[in-house]
């Protein structure tokens, strides 16, 4: 059962913990279900690749690929920068971007998470 949208909590003393990712009351929360429905795996293969389009010759690293939900998404780009100690941001349709040229350590990294990357481009 989805809970509706305005009742999220905004102020309460005694509504116990409440979700991180949504905001809802632990015991009603959304995250569980929409982590239920979606499939276990990458939707499809991995790729790491290298983008300097519409970044004034600036390159990119980007990661495509991942069939992640967007909470889990913020969470491994999060992580990801740090790795590369760089900046980036999660584009639209599950693409991470992480600042310059980190292909090699990204996918490494992946690898070591248990996510089958592979290094695209040239």
């Amino acid at each position: 059962m989805k809970p509706r949208a305005d009742a999220r909590v905004v102020y309460s003393t005694g509504q116990g913990p409440v979700c991180p990712g949504c905001g809802f009351p632990a015991n009603a929360c959304c995250c569980q279900a929409l982590a239920a429905a979606r499939p276990a795996g990458p939707a499809g293969p991995v790729r790491v690749a290298r983008q300097t389009h519409g970044r004034g010759g600036k390159g990119v690293t980007v990661i495509s690929g991942l069939g992640m939900s967007a909470v889990e998404l913020e969470q491994l780009a999060r992580e990801l920068k740090q790795r590369c100690g760089s900046g980036g941001r999660v584009a639209q349709d599950g693409i991470i971007e992480i600042q310059g040229e980190h292909r090699d350590t990204l996918v490494a990294e992946l690898a070591r998470r248990g996510i089958a990357a592979k290094r695209a481009g040239g």
